[in-house]
């Protein structure tokens, strides 16, 4: 499980805004690369950055995004803690830092067409909603694809469209997607998520039995082939319910 973003390094990140105890760069040359004001201003936006994250574009939506609008009201005061937050229906917002590791590697530039399997209340929807120019989300649960519908709405959020199906099979009638996010496990991709990828697009999925996951990063290739990538970090999703999933409703 993702353990980047104790309190008290977010705490040190905004105060002290960089320093020796940040991380070199991506590439391992050892360079310290200076702190962003989102990252000096909010404590999710720290938490993504002490995780790794650089893209400033993603550290601005961790910056600006109110988590707390996307979480069960009586939580609302933990939603500036980096830790996944209980939503109902047996599921879990997952945890800052960890999706905004999980989004920066679809490589977003502003112009895609994403898909989502699992909106949750809508946290990640509307981080995408920042990053893409379109947003597909699959929700399971019927009452949480209302929910996020109504937060997202609530938010201002207009290009970001929830739908309630089974993510597993996709969005067929909306496809392709040039980047998708699957936000619950299972061992393999889904192969209708892998046909409905654009040449060149990029996915991520925790990949094993939930539990104990491996996030991967994919991509689909000229010639149609979905590749792996690389390993994002190890995690612990809820399982992938539906027909290329673990099938059945979630607990």
């Amino acid at each position: 499980m993702i353990r980047a973003g104790t309190e008290e390094a977010v705490r040190a990140a905004v105060a002290a805004g960089g320093g020796a105890g940040f991380p070199a760069c991506a590439g391992g040359c050892g360079e310290r690369r200076p702190l962003v004001d989102p990252v000096r201003s909010s404590r999710l936006a720290a938490a993504a950055y002490l995780a790794g994250v650089r893209e400033p574009r993603v550290l601005e939506a961790a910056a600006e995004v109110p988590r707390a609008a996307y979480v069960p009201r009586e939580r609302a005061r933990e939603a500036q803690r980096d830790r996944a937050i209980r939503i109902g229906g047996g599921q879990f917002t997952s945890q800052p830092s960890l999706i905004a590791v999980m989004l920066e590697a679809l490589g977003l530039r502003g112009e895609e067409r994403v898909l989502e399997v699992g909106a949750g209340l809508g946290y990640q929807t509307a981080l995408l909603a920042r990053l893409a120019r379109e947003v597909w989300s699959v929700e399971w649960i019927p009452e949480l694809a209302a929910a996020a519908a109504a937060n997202l709405a609530e938010q201002g959020v207009q290009n970001a469209t929830v739908v309630v199906g089974d993510g597993s099979e996709g969005l067929p009638d909306s496809a392709p997607f040039d980047a998708i996010v699957v936000a619950a496990a299972h061992p393999r991709v889904p192969p209708p998520l892998a046909a409905q990828l654009s040449p060149g697009g990029r996915l991520v999925q925790p990949i094993g039995p939930s539990g104990h996951e491996d996030v991967t990063l994919f991509r689909r290739t000229a010639e149609g082939v979905l590749v792996r990538v690389c390993s994002l970090l190890l995690a612990r999703f809820v399982p992938l319910c539906g027909r290329y999933g673990f099938g059945g409703r979630p607990e």
